[in-house]
């Protein structure tokens, strides 16, 4: 603490004054920042969390999507939605996350031909996302009537898709679906809004 020799070094009631506005000034900016700092961590933890739980983001890996997403795109999903005939959703299978498009849902009976024209309860399905028919990797018995709480789901490039056609992948099942593709966030020249033909 300083000392003071005599009086005339005694600061004045407005220096008090000053000093103590000043220090409290200090200390009301200090916890004014400390609850902006602990407010933007919360909000930014909620966003993260909001955002794994009801918005996740999926980075693309392989070619089964081809034409309509590659490797290295990167999209949202949205788990609020129901997998619907032409959606394409995101799904764990053995670890992994693959993205695939629902082509059937509960009940719907599926066929393909030796050239891989698909029929869906006995039409003709138009498939204007596949550059071209395939019949792929498919050991199972057509045609097939989808179970319930399941979708049969198919790769856009049916020549180098794993799938619902394979009957060591099988249909997707209720509990192992992220969610549904809804916007491609990467590469930004491409549309960013992931439309269902079917819609």
């Amino acid at each position: 603490m300083r000392k003071f020799n005599d009086l005339s070094e005694l600061p004045t009631a407005e220096q008090l004054k000053r000093e103590l506005n000043r220090r409290r000034y200090k200390k009301g900016f200090r916890a004014a920042l400390k609850n902006t700092v602990s407010s933007l961590a919360v909000a930014a933890a909620a966003a993260v969390l909001i955002c794994w739980i009801v918005l996740p983001v999926v980075h693309v890996t392989g070619t089964s999507m081809e034409p309509t997403l590659a490797n290295d795109h990167i999209v949202l999903c949205s788990k609020l939605k129901t997998p619907s005939r032409g959606d394409i959703i995101a799904m764990y299978y053995n670890k992994k996350i693959l993205l695939k498009r629902v082509i059937a849902v509960a009940g719907d009976t599926v066929d393909i031909d030796e050239n891989g024209a698909v029929t869906l309860n006995g039409k003709p399905l138009d498939e204007p996302y596949v550059r071209a028919d395939a019949r792929g990797e498919c050991d199972i018995e057509f045609p097939y009537t989808v179970k319930e709480n399941r979708w049969f789901v198919m790769g856009d490039n049916r020549e180098t898709s794993i799938d619902s056609r394979y009957s060591a992948f099988g249909c997707a099942a209720d509990e192992n679906i992220l969610g549904v593709v809804r916007v491609r966030l990467y590469p930004f020249g491409l549309p960013h809004l992931l439309e269902n033909p079917d819609a």
